[in-house]
């Protein structure tokens, strides 16, 4: 942690340097169709004193196929390592709610709510034959409260910083049948849950730049978990980085281009219900891992009338390089389709 945070020291004192060469007074503006980064990224604008800003995300993320490392692997590898249950594939939906509001020029706070829905299919072998099963799980997730600080806004550049706390909302005990609890229900395994169950925080820091067709922007991002949570165990510290490009092709309309790394560090601790050599998500060695993802999208902007303000934005998002830990099914696309209404 102590060499994440020098990191992002040092990356802030180098962003910034670049940031004051050559300054003018003429400030990165959010009026035109690539002044927001791709609807994927979070916290990575901030608004004038009294701006107030109301959004809805909706995205879409389809995991299949088995990964040991960077390798594929099969169910047959799977059984082979000792697990009886071996998962097919994993869709998520996720809804998210987010308002923003800036107490100052300086100053804009921001909160988001999730609302999850997870669909996994698994196959399970037992006296060498297979059948296939499927469990469920929707909830409101883990709230969100940040505040984001702009350091600088001059030269078409502007530097800010995000600190927050994501509040532990989330239900970490969703429950459904299985084959081998039928008609009981249990606990369903961690990446089924809503929640982390407990305390964490969120640094981050984003640069933006412009000319008249151009936009282009750079965030580093970190998430940390604190202490166990009720189940004994508490997720894993995130790092992203993502930089992306936009070009405002009219007054109305953008196209971009994403390019986001992240490292997943492993669940600690486990829960004690789960079984962990019964399926591989439950077992808390098959977490985290390496992943580089990119990102095509557009923003559409109104820029007068009674809709001014008014922007959408969507994205279509795929893996470039999976390293994961241990046994894990590989991501595939993400979509990514939201509104944003600033007044």
């Amino acid at each position: 942690m102590k060499r994440s945070c020098m990191a992002l020291l040092c990356v802030m004192a180098t962003v910034t340097a670049f940031a004051q060469h050559k300054e003018t007074e003429t400030p990165w503006t959010s009026a035109r169709p690539d002044g927001h980064a791709p609807i994927s990224v979070m916290g990575d604008h901030t608004h004038h004193k009294g701006e107030w800003m109301f959004s809805y995300r909706f995205m879409y993320m389809q995991m299949k196929d088995l990964k040991n490392g960077s390798d594929n692997i099969s169910h047959s590898d799977v059984y082979g390592n000792g697990y009886m249950v071996s998962p097919l594939k994993m869709n998520m939906k996720m809804h998210m709610l987010g308002v923003m509001h800036a107490v100052s020029d300086k100053i804009t706070l921001m909160a988001m709510l999730n609302y999850i829905e997870n669909d996994m299919d698994l196959q399970m072998m037992m006296n060498n034959m297979t059948s296939s099963f499927a469990t469920s799980s929707s909830g409101f997730g883990d709230i969100k409260v940040s505040a984001l600080y702009q350091f600088l806004n001059k030269n078409h550049q502007e530097l800010h910083g995000l600190i927050g706390v994501s509040v532990p909302s989330g239900s970490i005990d969703k429950k459904d049948v299985t084959p081998m609890s039928s008609p009981d229900k249990i606990v369903l395994p961690y990446p089924m849950q809503m929640g982390s169950g407990t305390l964490g925080t969120d640094i981050g820091l984003t640069y933006l730049g412009q000319n008249p067709l151009i936009s282009w922007g750079s965030q580093l991002k970190a998430t940390f978990y604190y202490g166990e949570n009720s189940n004994d165990y508490r997720p894993g510290n995130m790092y992203d980085w993502n930089s992306w490009l936009a070009v405002k092709t009219t007054d109305w309309l953008s196209f971009s281009a994403r390019l986001q790394a992240r490292i997943t560090e492993d669940i600690h601790g486990e829960n004690p219900d789960l079984n962990p050599m019964m399926v591989t998500t439950a077992n808390t060695e098959n977490s985290g891992g390496k992943y580089i993802l990119s990102g095509l999208g557009l923003n559409t902007y109104i820029p007068g009338g009674n809709l001014k303000d008014l922007r959408l934005g969507i994205e279509f998002g795929y893996p470039v390089y999976q390293d994961v830990n241990g046994i894990q099914l590989s991501q595939k696309e993400t979509l990514t389709v939201g509104l944003q209404y600033a007044f």
